[in-house]
Order: structure tokens, then C-alpha cells, then sequence
């Protein structure tokens, strides 16, 4: 009885992963323009929980979605196909700003008639589609524009596995990823916001202002509630100078254009010199200033008294401090902007602001807490020297997004990781009080806060050192490039095996070393199945594809695993079927398709796709299988298994089974 329920167990377990999804249907109608122009309409209507990825895709990203449309002299193309607007979100595996749709997509083709004789335009559409734990290989379909009648729409489906054409499309992107994306979003420039505006007040700009504040509204306050109140609306004047500014920042920009300031190469060139100079001004090179006449008209009208007196007060501060709290308020601004949400500044200014604003109305409405705050010093402009090599680390991710998008390979990850190794390094150095910079008071000693802050940095730049030989560094895995835009995957200074080291054994032939763990892989499956067989080990299919985020997250973080990934070099024969690869088969390779009858299999992926769907009744990726030489299952296979420990016990419990 026993061994019947763990069969069934077994059965259910991979009949949840033997399911071919089709999560796309596609119709077709055409809408006319004028006599001679029509707009052939494609449109997709998307599974709750999928998404399908836009035809404008930064290289190295997923698969974009393509048009093609075969070749009639009855008509020719205008421009190219235009989409709507859908949603982008900043890719922390392909480190990109990747746009994408969500439920349904409109793309839209203009033609312009030359024969009356058209009835018909045929065309074939290519795309990829994801959802938070799987992903499909590239589809391909084939699309019919009928002009018999504009108004009919023709059903299609999408059960059918890929082939490449390409596409080069421009496009827009304004929307959030989704509710849930867009709100953790809004909160994390919230809380950065709010963290930085404490920052700010340490500055000697803003904090030497708390005392001079609480005297003015202790001796202005005839009774301690009129105190209390005035001191809330002065914190509430300046909450809202900021969250003015950021009104103002969204409506000057847009949607779109605060979205073009995380894709776009000028901007983000733009921010890196921006970042550059507020560095240097923290640092002590120069001083930005708001011009003086503004600080005295607004003084002036901070002696009306009243609310609108203790308004211009609150802006009287935000203009005196601007040379310290500018430089952090147009950081947050940019950084809220390039988040592409248009009330991102909006947000930002608000915690920014609040922070601020909080200690000022405290005190002013408590003055007697003032005998516990410190005393004003030099450590005021050791906050302000942090804060300029920050700054200066920030700077560099702009100037990377720009290399990024442009593949120009100037500041590859191995250049970006010395960078920020430098900068903390020089903070450290700073911090011990070996480094002097304009403004810094002579150092008899350092505080413990100081040594505290110094140790943290020291230990920081150590953790960064083994980034140049390929340690993933996950603590800032947001910041440098990806760890394949590099001089070497496998770090600075790695000779893989078969380069001359006589005491390495070589790489059999069809095998190559995975980085950055340097794990044995074969991409043919015949090849790394005789190899199985030559040195008596199980094999461990690995149905993937380049494009696949949730299988970059398994070797990011599940394979990486001691336990797991002494295994995949020791105990399997690993052999990775990428789905998407888009080299051509041999011509003697070259087969009907047995899912697509009519259609031949043109490319790598394509077989490796079909061979996935018709053996294992399923077309998500990742997936991976366990077998003996006789190419029988050893256990039940298993997709995205993102528990370390679980998909431990799964490698575990087939090679026993082998054994």
C-alpha cells in the first residue's frame, strides 16, 4: 500500500510539471486609414500572472517580440510596428530596464495598398513570454491579415515551439511592472529619502540651525501651546516646500520623460556628471550657493509674522542650507526619476522632507531636549565628506548604465568593482585620519564613532576585493555591471582548464567550464551522454535558455550552494539544452517539426524545445532531469525549486538511485 501512494505521489509530482502552457492567443484585424493605407492589428490576449516582453529589449536581455511579414509586390511596409505603452521594470538578473505587457498588447503594422488584388497579407510573430517562476521558450505563430473584411478578427493559437526573426523597433515605456512592484518601489524612495534627509540635518548647514530655530520660536511664543503650534506649522512649511519641488520636478518631466532618465544614454551620462560635481562639493572643492539675494527677500518676509512668516522661515532654511541638503535633494531626485514612476520624486521629497522637518518642530516645540543633542565640530564636516564619497560611488552606476546600453565595454565589471575598491578605500583612509580635505579640523584623536564608521568602510572594501576574481559580491549585486559584461567570466587572473596547466585535466571535446563556478557542461546531448557513459556518472538535463530569469536565479543562488555544487561537479554529467539558442541547425539536421506538421525546425533551441515538449508534456523553463544511460527518468523531474535544501534532497535522492 505504501509503495502504491508514494507511486501516486510521484505521478503528481511530475504531472505538475508535464503541462504545456499556451498563455498567449493572438488575433488579427485590420483597420483602414485611407484608401491606399491600412493598419494591420495584432493583438495578444495574456494569461493572469504572465508577461509578454516588448519588441524594443536591450542586447543580452530576453527575447523581444518580432514581426515579419512575407513579401508581396501587392503591398510595402510604412515605418515599423508600434506598440502601446506597457510596463518597465529594472531586471536585477539581467541588470537592465527591461519593458514588458501585462493581461493584453496592441501592435500595429501601416501598409499602403499597391494592388486591388491583395485579399490577404501573411505574416509570423515571435515572442517570450514569463511569469515569477517559470518561463516559455520562444514561440513563433503565424498571423493572417484579411482585407476581405476590416472588422473580422481571426483566433490563433500558440501552441507551437520557435524560430527567430528579427525586428528593429523603437519604443516608449511609462507604466509600473505591476500594483505590488510599483508600491515596494514608491516605499523604498521612501525610505531612502527619509534616511538621507537625517543625513542632511548632520551637515554643518542644517544642524547648527536646530538652536538658533528654538530660540526664535521660544522667544516669539507667548505661551508654551502657541510654541507647539508654531513649531508644527513650521515643520509642516517645510514638508511642503519639498513635496513642491518634487510636484514640480513630475510635471516639468512627465511620465515619459521620467522614464527616458533610466534608458536613455544622455541622461544617464548627464547624471554622472551631475553626481560628480555634487561629490566634489561635499568634498570641499567648491560650495554650490543659491543666489544671496534670494536668502535676504525671503528673510525679509520671514519678519511678517504669523503663518506666512513662519512659512518664509521654513524656506529661509531651505535656501541657507541648499549648499549642503542640494546636493542629497537632486540625488534623491534623480534616482526617484529613473525609477520611471512619475510620483517617485513626489515620494522622495516627502521623506526627505519629513525627516527634516521632525527634529526642527520637536525642538522648537520641546527646547528643553536641546541639552542632549552634540555639539556642533568637526564632525559636522565629516558627515558632509561621507556623503561626497557616496556620491561619488553613485556617480559610476550612471556612467555604467550608459556603457551598458551602448556595449561600448569601457567600464566592464572588473573596472567598476577597483572603482568603488578605490573610492572606500580613500574613505577608509579618510575615516583614520590619513587623508586632510579643505574644511577638515585638525584630528588630536578619533572618536569611536568615527573608528566605528572607519571599520565599516575598511571591511566593506575588503568584501569588494574578491569581486575581481569572480565572487558575485550579492551585498551590491544592484550596483556593477552583470558578471558577463567583463573582461573575464571567470575573473582577473583565472586560466581555465586545458590552458597549459599540466597538473588540470582537459575539457572533453563538446564540454565547456559554466562560469563563474566552473562547472563541467555540455550543450550537446548526444556528446554529453556518451561522455556519461565514459566515465559512469548520471546525467542531469538542464533544459534552459539565455533568456530564462528564473534559471539565472537558480545558478546565481541554488547551484552556488556548497552541497549542490559539489555535486553538479563531482557526481552528474551536466548537459544545458538552451531553448533560445538561435544558431542554425546543419543542413542534415534540418527536420519537419512533429509538433508543427508543414513547419521545419530551423534552429539549436527549436530542437531542444521540441525534444522537451514532447518527451516531458511541458514548455517551461527551467526544468531538469535525472537519468540513467538508458535514458530513463531516475526520479521525478522538478522546474524552478528556488529552496536550496529541497532541490538538494531531489539531486540527492536520483543519484542514489543511479548508485
Amino acid at each position: 500500500m505504501k509503495k502504491i501512494i508514494l507511486i501516486l505521489l510521484l505521478t503528481l509530482g511530475f504531472t505538475s510539471y508535464a503541462q504545456v502552457f499556451e498563455p498567449v492567443k493572438w488575433t488579427t484585424s485590420v483597420e483602414k486609414v485611407s484608401e491606399t493605407e491600412y493598419n494591420l492589428v495584432a493583438k495578444a490576449s495574456i494569461d493572469r500572472g504572465w508577461h509578454l516582453y516588448s519588441q524594443n529589449v536591450p542586447e543580452d536581455g530576453p527575447i523581444p517580440t518580432s514581426f515579419t511579414f512575407e513579401e508581396n509586390e501587392g503591398y510595402s511596409l510604412i515605418d515599423n510596428v508600434v506598440e502601446e505603452e506597457g510596463h518597465t521594470i529594472d531586471d536585477p538578473v539581467f541588470n537592465m530596464v527591461i519593458k514588458f505587457f501585462e493581461d493584453s498588447a496592441t501592435f500595429k503594422q501601416k501598409v499602403k495598398i499597391t494592388s486591388t488584388e491583395l485579399t490577404a497579407i501573411i505574416g509570423e510573430v515571435e515572442f517570450m513570454v514569463c511569469d515569477d517562476s517559470r518561463c516559455l521558450p520562444p514561440t513563433y505563430i503565424d498571423l493572417e491579415f484579411n482585407f476581405n473584411n476590416t472588422t473580422v478578427t481571426k483566433d490563433i493559437s500558440t501552441a507551437s515551439i520557435t524560430s527567430e526573426k528579427e525586428s528593429v523597433i523603437k519604443s516608449t515605456t511609462t507604466n509600473t511592472p505591476s500594483e505590488d512592484n510599483n508600491q515596494r518601489g514608491l516605499i523604498s524612495i521612501f525610505l531612502i529619502a527619509f534616511i538621507s534627509g537625517f543625513a542632511a540635518l548632520l551637515t554643518p548647514c542644517v544642524f547648527p540651525m536646530i538652536p538658533m530655530t528654538v530660540s526664535f520660536f521660544t522667544k516669539q511664543s507667548k505661551t508654551k501651546a502657541a510654541g507647539i503650534k508654531n513649531a508644527i506649522i513650521y515643520g509642516l512649511s517645510i514638508i511642503v516646500i519639498y513635496v513642491l519641488l518634487g510636484v514640480l520636478v513630475s510635471l516639468l518631466f512627465g511620465a515619459d520623460a521620467l522614464n527616458a532618465l533610466s534608458t536613455n544614454v544622455w541622461f544617464n551620462v548627464i547624471f554622472f556628471v551631475l553626481l560628480l560635481v555634487f561629490a566634489a562639493s561635499f568634498l570641499g572643492a567648491f560650495e554650490i550657493m543659491l543666489p544671496n539675494s534670494w536668502a535676504n527677500k525671503v528673510d525679509s518676509q520671514a519678519d511678517r509674522g504669523g503663518l506666512i512668516g513662519i512659512f518664509f522661515m521654513a524656506l529661509a532654511l531651505a535656501i541657507v542650507s541648499f549648499s549642503c541638503t542640494g546636493p542629497i535633494v537632486g540625488t534623491l531626485l534623480v534616482e526617484a526619476a529613473a525609477g520611471g514612476s512619475q510620483i517617485g520624486p513626489i515620494v522622495g521629497m516627502l521623506g526627505f522632507s519629513l525627516a527634516i522637518a521632525l527634529p526642527f518642530a520637536l525642538f522648537a516645540a520641546f527646547p528643553g531636549w536641546l541639552n542632549s543633542l552634540p555639539k556642533s565640530g568637526g564632525w559636522l564636516n565629516t558627515v558632509k565628506v561621507v556623503l561626497g564619497f557616496l556620491e561619488l560611488a553613485l556617480a559610476f552606476k550612471f556612467l555604467s548604465n550608459a556603457d551598458l546600453v551602448l556595449q561600448l565595454h569601457w567600464l566592464e565589471r572588473e573596472v567598476f568593482i577597483a572603482i568603488w575598491i578605490a573610492v572606500f578605500g580613500g574613505l577608509t583612509l579618510y575615516l583614520f585620519g590619513k587623508i586632510q580635505l579643505p574644511h577638515d579640523s585638525p584630528i588630536k584623536h578619533i572618536s569611536v564613532g568615527r573608528l566605528g564608521l572607519g571599520l565599516f568602510s575598511l571591511t566593506f572594501t575588503l568584501y569588494m576585493l574578491p569581486g575581481l576574481w569572480g565572487a558575485p559580491l550579492n551585498l551590491i549585486s544592484a550596483f556593477p555591471p552583470p558578471q558577463h559584461y567583463s573582461e573575464s567570466p571567470y575573473g582577473v587572473g583565472y586560466m581555465k582548464l586545458g590552458s597549459g596547466d599540466a597538473s588540470q585535466t582537459e575539457i572533453p571535446d563538446g564540454a565547456h567550464l559554466m562560469p563563474p563556478h566552473n562547472i563541467l557542461s555540455f550543450n550537446d546531448y548526444d556528446k554529453g551522454l556518451a561522455y556519461a557513459k565514459k566515465v559512469g556518472k548520471p546525467v542531469m538535463m538542464d533544459f534552459t535558455g539565455h533568456a530564462c530569469v528564473n534559471c539565472r536565479k537558480m545558478e546565481q543562488n541554488v547551484w552556488v550552494q556548497p552541497n549542490i555544487l559539489k555535486m553538479l561537479k563531482n557526481d552528474v554529467i551536466l548537459i544545458s539544452l538552451y531553448v533560445d539558442d538561435k544558431r542554425k541547425l546543419e543542413d542534415d539536421e534540418v527536420v519537419e517539426s512533429k509538433l508543427r506538421p508543414g513547419k521545419k525546425l530551423k534552429y539549436i533551441g527549436q530542437k531542444w524545445s521540441e525534444m522537451q515538449t514532447i518527451k516531458y508534456k511541458t514548455n517551461t523553463q527551467p526544468f531538469y532531469v535525472l537519468m540513467n544511460h538508458d535514458e530513463e527518468d531516475l526520479n521525478a523531474p522538478v522546474g524552478y525549486t528556488p529552496n536550496s535544501d529541497e532541490y538538494y534532497n531531489w539531486m540527492k535522492e536520483g543519484i542514489k538511485k543511479f548508485k
